[in-house]
Formats: C-alpha cells, structure tokens, sequence
C-alpha cells in the first residue's frame, strides 16, 4: 500500500545542498568579527520553561500574547520554544555563574533556530534563525557603542553597504512613565480610528503604538511626541555620549524616534539597522532591567539579533555573490567488481589525504559514470579499467580535456595545485 506523502509544516523551510554553502560562509563570518570584538560563543537549549518568557519578554508583547509555541511535557510542566534568544542567554548567564565573573561578559550565538506562530510572509517564518550578541555588566554609553558598531559592522560584512544605523532612545524608569503618559494623551482622541491591534496596545504597551505598520497608523505615529524630549537628565546625557562615540568610531547614523523595539525589557538605547528596501535586519538595545527581573543582581546588559534569513534575502537581492556548492574533486570511475573494490580503497586513501572524493554507487557502466562526473562539475576523474595494470590509473583533467597515465600516490599533488598531470 502506497503511504501519504507528507509535506512540511507552513512557515518553514528547507535548506538544501546548493544553499548551504552561503549559511555556512555566514557562519564564518559572523564568528570571526564576533571574535574581533572579544565576545565568546554559548549555546542554550531551543526550549525553556515558559515562565522565563513571561517575566522576560512581557506578557503584553505580541510574542507572548500571539505568537509562542508553548506546550507541556510529559510531566505537565510549560515549556515554549524560543522565539526570541535574549531571556535564555540571560538565563545562561545566571545559571552558569557568570553574573560572578569578570565583568563585561561578552557572549555570542549563530545561526541558533527561534519559533514564532506568525503569519508566514516573505523573509517571515515560523521557524527562522537569528545570530546575535549579548554585552553584560557595563553600564556605560561606550558598550552601546561597541555593540552597535558591531552590528553595524557585520551587515556591511555581506555587502550591504547602504545599510544605514538608526537609533533612538526611549528613556528609563524614571523618565518613561511621563512620556507614557503623554503618548496616551496623544492617541486618546484616535482611539476609535485605530487597528485592533493598536487599540489593544493604547492600554497595554503603548510605545508599540510607534511600530504599527497599518498605514494609517503609522502615519498618525509620524506626528506623535518623541521620547528623546522627554529624556531625563541621565538618559540624556547617556544618549548624547552615544552618538558622541559612533561618531568617533566612524559609525554613520540617524535618530529615528519612531523607533521603540517590540520587547518589554528595553531601556535607554535602541537601534536597528536598516538596509534600503530590504528593511530592518537586525536590531536590539539596552536592558539594564532584565537580568534582576530573572532573579539576578542588578545587571546592565546590551544586545541585539540579526536575522538570518532576511539577511540571505537582502544579500541576494542585492546581487551579493556568496559560495556556492562545490563539486568533488574527484571521481573514481571503475568497471568491473575486482575495480571497483579497487576504487574503494583508492577513495579512502585519498580521502585521507583530505580530498573530496565520490565513487559510482549505482553500478553505472564506465561511459554513464563520465557523463555522470561531467554534470558533477568534477575537475579530475580517474578510471580503473584494465586489472592487469592494477598500478597505474588514467586521470582526466576535464578541464583542459587532457588524459595521462599516474600511479595512485601521484593523484593527490596533481588535484591539490590543479596543474596537469606528467607524461
């Protein structure tokens, strides 16, 4: 009986061999300026206890509200796969003593899978990946700095040179409930004009009403008070020192007040950076509130995500050449069993010596093993034909459509500089 094929979940995706070598260059990349600025890698788990999103990202945020995948284990505990990486790294943080450590710490993640119930759109998904940064125990404007200029940094890496960074800040404790208040009056006569989603937000979490993307609305946003006017004199000089020091590190920027982030734990400094059309790739702030409100001492902390898949997107619409899927080097093409055991045992001797080697695994005969080989892309192909000169192999170079006759220890040197086979 014939099974039912069974698709994947929407909202996700599939990364196929001709893709992967771009994910994996990203990869590199991203841990190499991570590196440069001194931030070291932690890996945390793809679920937690749903409490610490809760008291983490807030219970009136979209993602807690909306948008989390929460279900509970076989021992009737809530556990939610992370949608977003901040609350476990701080957790992380707590857990593993490091809040006892030299401070700053500085960690890092890439590529780490994240989950969202959202409405699949393009560059949206349900399951996406973010790398990011994570800056704990300096208070100061100089780690707002370091960690925008790294974003910065990594988005102009992938050649986005347009991107540009934008920031904001939306004040503290003590300076945000005037300005809250002020955001209410604002809207208050437009309550009954608003989208659903901003008439729930007037009450709950105001400053997304910043961050709406309903036309409307955004355009009622664009007039609305900015919080930079409402700043005490803490913030205001915090946030004037941090301009003061992207300029000095050669970081172009704006102030943009529309900016707010969508998370309840934000303090002080926000920012994105955003590249042309493509929109906003990565973003994130200051968060002096969160490690405390997870049961840690009074900790400053900075950070941000960029996310992976819009970057990939932007990179590709802006016509950034990134790796490709690389063919073998070599193909050992045999006919006949006693050379095909022959070319097992040649494949794993150069394999090695730490080349890429494939072999006929579908008893092909010697002709469709070539035509093979040839829509492979692979540069070299040695044949195994005749068992009395067990010795010596032909070796094809493809591309110069050449042939020479070498003995097996002669076939790696040949490969490694690419040049032509002796007579």
């Amino acid at each position: 009986m014939k099974g039912i094929r069974i698709t994947r979940p929407r909202g996700v995706s599939d990364v196929f061999p001709n893709a992967t070598p771009a994910w994996q260059e990203l990869d590199l990349r991203f841990r190499r300026l991570f590196h440069g600025f001194g931030f070291g890698e932690v890996r945390t788990p793809m679920f937690e206890h749903t409490d610490l999103f809760l008291r983490g990202v807030g219970a009136d945020t979209d993602i807690v509200a909306k948008e989390m995948y929460s279900f509970a284990d076989r021992a009737g505990r809530s556990l939610t796969l992370r949608p977003e990486a901040t609350a476990g790294v701080v957790r992380a943080y707590l857990e593993g003593g490091l809040s006892a450590a030299p401070q700053p710490v500085k960690l890092y993640y890439v590529n780490a899978p994240m989950f969202r119930y959202d409405r699949p759109a393009v560059d949206r998904y349900r399951q996406f990946h973010q790398s990011g940064a994570e800056l704990f125990g300096a208070s100061g404007p100089a780690a707002d700095a370091e960690v925008i200029a790294l974003a910065h940094a990594l988005i102009r890496e992938f050649g986005l040179g347009q991107a540009e960074v934008c920031i904001n800040s939306i004040g503290c404790s003590t300076c945000r409930p005037a300005y809250r208040q002020t955001l209410l009056e604002y809207y208050r006569p437009h309550i009954a004009t608003m989208c659903a989603d901003c008439q729930s937000r007037y009450e709950r979490n105001p400053l997304r009403l910043l961050d709406c993307k309903v036309p409307a609305d955004a355009s009622l946003a664009t007039g609305a008070p900015s919080a930079i006017d409402s700043l005490c004199r803490d913030c205001a000089e915090h946030f004037s020192q941090v301009q003061m020091l992207l300029s000095a590190a050669g970081v172009a920027y704006q102030v943009d007040p529309g900016i707010v982030r969508g998370l309840d734990y934000y303090t002080r400094t926000v920012f994105e950076v955003v590249a042309g059309t493509a929109g906003s790739l990565c973003g994130g702030g200051r968060y002096d509130g969160l490690v405390e409100a997870l049961g840690g001492p009074p900790t400053p902390a900075v950070g941000f995500a960029v996310g992976v898949e819009r970057l990939l997107s932007a990179m590709e619409r802006a016509g950034v050449k990134m790796p490709k899927a690389e063919a073998p080097e070599v193909f050992l093409a045999a006919e006949g069993e006693t050379q095909r055991l022959s070319a097992f045992r040649l494949a794993a001797a150069l394999r090695g010596e730490g080349l890429t080697v494939e072999t006929d695994l579908m008893d092909r005969g010697l002709r469709a093993q070539l035509r093979h080989a040839a829509r492979l892309g692979v540069p070299y192909v040695a044949v195994l034909t005749d068992p009395a000169e067990a010795g010596v192999i032909a070796l094809r170079d493809m591309r110069r459509g050449t042939q020479a006759t070498v003995r097996p220890n002669e076939i790696a040197p040949i490969v490694r500089v690419g040049g032509s086979q002796p007579h």
